[in-house]
């Protein structure tokens, strides 16, 4: 990879912010873990879903979105609005 096409530490953060505002802003993100295990366990009823290494990405998935539901769940839409903007604004942290 060239020189000018690596990203540096100063665009994690901002990466990140825009990443959880967008997240945030699909809709009830706090709901989604609940939505994902509903799909998951109807898919585990078909054939398909018979599959260990689906069933594992399946657990992967439920587990990662329901962390960020409860890391987030503390704070209202609104500190979470600004966290984001704040933290995407920033190029030296």
């Amino acid at each position: 990879m060239s020189k000018e096409n690596q990203k540096t530490q100063q665009d994690v953060m901002p990466s990140v912010a825009n990443f959880l505002s967008d997240v945030w802003f699909e809709g009830n993100f706090k709901e989604q873990p609940l939505y994902l295990q509903e799909i998951f366990e109807l898919l585990l009823e078909t054939e398909m879903g018979d599959n260990l290494d689906l069933r594992v990405k399946m657990l992967g998935c439920i587990r990662t979105s329901r962390n960020l539901a409860e890391t987030l769940a503390p704070f209202s839409n609104t500190q979470i609005v600004n966290a984001c903007n704040t933290m995407a604004g920033a190029k030296n942290i």
